[in-house]
């Protein structure tokens, strides 16, 4: 892939070109479980990447890029306040939206601990942490940062069909980034209906994406 043009106008806030800038379909939607956001950097200017609208939509999240972390820093990443106001604040419970695979051992990943079901009665106090990239960037991700495998795994329940036709699976159950997360998030809250705004907005952006690729 050809390296951006440093010259080339961008969106301040989706990093996008004007022509393809996707802050029209942002929707905020009312959640209570914050989201951290791990984007690897070779997915920051990928045209069908999910990420940057999943962020806009979600007040209550935060997105950083990179592929291995400062242990320290992302330990804040993981548990602190996201906001300097909410300082007094207690600290969150993390858990990982990742499926454990069979071959995690045999790259070298530990096995998570189990997830506490005390965790689920209280969505207001988890942080859920998402791993935006391919399924070989971020099992790298995985791979190079030791305290993402200490966090305890999500598992999704009843996953919807995927809607993202613009990026072939390679399992029918695989989802985007967005729709990964809106199913953990409604799964995690108890309901589907919050959410449905945030996937309307990504069926208009998955159609744009479409007509552009004459699909």
């Amino acid at each position: 892939m050809t390296p951006p043009s440093a010259s080339r106008p961008r969106c301040p806030a989706c990093l996008r070109p004007p022509s393809a800038c996707i802050c029209r379909w942002a929707t905020p939607v009312a959640h209570g479980t914050e989201v951290l956001i791990l984007q690897h950097p070779l997915e920051v200017h990928e045209a069908k990447g999910t990420a940057r609208l999943l962020h806009l939509c979600l007040p209550h999240s935060r997105m950083v890029t990179g592929e291995r972390f400062d242990a320290s820093t992302l330990q804040q990443w993981l548990t602190a306040p996201f906001e300097a106001i909410d300082a007094a604040a207690a600290p969150r419970h993390a858990l990982l939206l990742y499926p454990e695979a069979p071959q995690d051992a045999a790259l070298g990943i530990a096995t998570p601990p189990p997830l506490d079901p005390a965790w689920l009665q209280t969505p207001e106090r988890l942080r859920l942490v998402v791993l935006d990239g391919t399924w070989r960037k971020s099992r790298k991700m995985l791979h190079l940062n030791p305290l993402l495998q200490q966090l305890p795994r999500l598992p999704l329940r009843e996953l919807p069909a995927s809607r993202y036709r613009i990026r072939a699976a390679r399992q029918p159950h695989q989802l985007s980034t967005l729709e990964a997360t809106c199913a953990a998030l409604a799964q995690l809250e108890g309901s589907a209906e919050p959410f449905e705004p945030l996937l309307s907005a990504f069926d208009e952006f998955v159609a744009q994406q479409a007509a552009w690729q004459g699909r």
